[in-house]
């Protein structure tokens, strides 16, 4: 009875862990596709160009891509407060304005949540992966296959979702999405004033969150074609079950009587 009761111990666990891992693949893949967006600095500058910042804040391009380059330093090191001074119409001027620094604290938190979600989720993808290969038959290996595809079928479908309801009315839904996240109304800047919002507009949010997206999707693809193609394969060069039939055991073949041969 305790061997049984042990058995099913075990079976719940890697239940639970089974799901885990079919909830971590989308996160890692999600997480990590933002995480490479908000350190990319030459997005950054593109979304400087393409979305007329220098126009709009009056600071040359140059200087913008240092704050750019300085914002990302911000989102990786201690830092409490993002402090930028940039040459402004020939003075050295403060970059952002007191309410625009605390909506980028609350953006540093948030984006630093961010990080520790995809580390956190590539940990527990390596160490299921690897316990499956070191531990686990090739039944296991197939099954692996099939909760991959689960997982990244499961996490293409929401951000499917996503997609449809940010084409629909990508407007409502950032504004929702602030609304959700954050606890205070800083991120509700002037964009005649507020450097902040003319550097990053809304626009520059929609390209960012269509390739998050189209990378996140890519690699879902890539997965499921990897994983199709092993369960094929595998299935392919795996022995042929047992012919199905009665089986005569040692003991009963003795008890039968020989016939004589005919003639």
């Amino acid at each position: 009875m305790a061997r049984g009761r042990l058995s099913d111990i075990m079976t719940f666990l890697s239940r639970i862990a089974t799901v885990f891992f079919v909830v971590a693949l989308p996160l890692l893949l999600v997480t990590a596709n933002v995480r490479f967006i908000a350190g990319d600095l030459s997005f950054y500058k593109h979304g400087f160009r393409s979305y007329d910042s220098a126009q709009a804040t009056g600071i040359a391009l140059p200087e913008l891509d240092r704050a750019g380059g300085e914002i990302i330093d911000y989102f990786e090191n201690d830092a409490s407060t993002l402090r930028i001074v940039v040459n402004e119409d020939g003075q050295e001027v403060s970059l952002f304005n007191a309410r625009e620094t605390e909506h980028m604290k609350d953006v540093k938190a948030l984006i630093r949540a961010v990080y520790r979600v995809n580390e956190v989720s590539l940990a527990y993808v390596l160490i299921y992966i690897t316990g499956v290969f070191l531990w686990a038959g090739e039944r296991s290996l197939r099954s692996l296959a099939v909760q991959a595809m689960i997982g990244v079928g499961a996490g293409f479908a929401a951000i499917a979702g996503i997609g449809v309801f940010a084409l629909t009315g990508f407007n409502s839904a950032w504004s929702r999405f602030h609304e959700i996240v954050f606890r205070n109304d800083f991120w509700k800047l002037n964009p005649d004033t507020d450097h902040l919002i003319q550097m990053f507009p809304e626009g520059f949010w929609q390209e960012a969150t269509y390739i998050v997206g189209a990378l996140t999707a890519a690699e879902a693809v890539l997965i499921v074609v990897v994983s199709l193609a092993y369960l094929h394969f595998s299935r392919a060069g795996s022995p042929a079950p047992p012919a199905r039939g009665r089986r005569i055991s040692a003991a009963t073949a003795r008890k039968r009587p020989e016939r004589p041969l005919p003639g």
